[in-house]
């Protein structure tokens, strides 16, 4: 039987932590940012991904990270956060960051602070911008 791939998602997220943070990184022997994070773990579940592009540290509006949530198979989702649900943070004005939920509170994410990737306890604001879950099963992203 096959993992649940929102399962496989948060443990391939979890398996990066440790890695080096770059800005547009998107490949775990170079660096990773919190988008190439996101992609590299939707990878290692079978997924093609098509990444975001021009985007910067600072961003005025959101409308590109809905495009690459959408398009790598990601459903727009309320309510409580799960294991391997990904969302959308505002860490500062214009910044936008994603997060990897791995349960209990606790989340990966590409750290530039901290120059890394990271697995870390964090509060999310009542209503983040968006919050997406993994579709179980979207033949037209599979690779296979």
């Amino acid at each position: 039987m096959r993992e649940p791939v929102a399962e496989a998602f948060a443990r391939a997220a979890e398996a990066l932590v440790g890695t080096r943070f770059r800005l547009h990184g998107r490949d775990p022997a170079t660096g990773l940012d919190c988008v190439g994070l996101v992609g590299v773990a939707l990878a290692a579940c079978g997924r093609r991904i098509r990444y975001l592009q021009g985007y910067r540290l600072r961003n005025l509006c959101i409308e590109n990270w809905l495009e690459f949530a959408e398009s790598n198979g990601l459903c727009r989702c309320t309510g409580p956060v799960r294991r391997g649900d990904v969302i959308l943070t505002r860490p500062g004005p214009a910044q936008h960051h994603l997060l990897v939920a791995l349960g209990a509170g606790r989340f990966v994410h590409a750290h530039a602070g901290l120059r890394r990737v990271a697995s870390q306890a964090l509060i999310l604001p009542q209503l983040p911008p968006a919050h997406w879950r993994l579709d179980p099963d979207p033949e037209h992203l599979w690779q296979r």
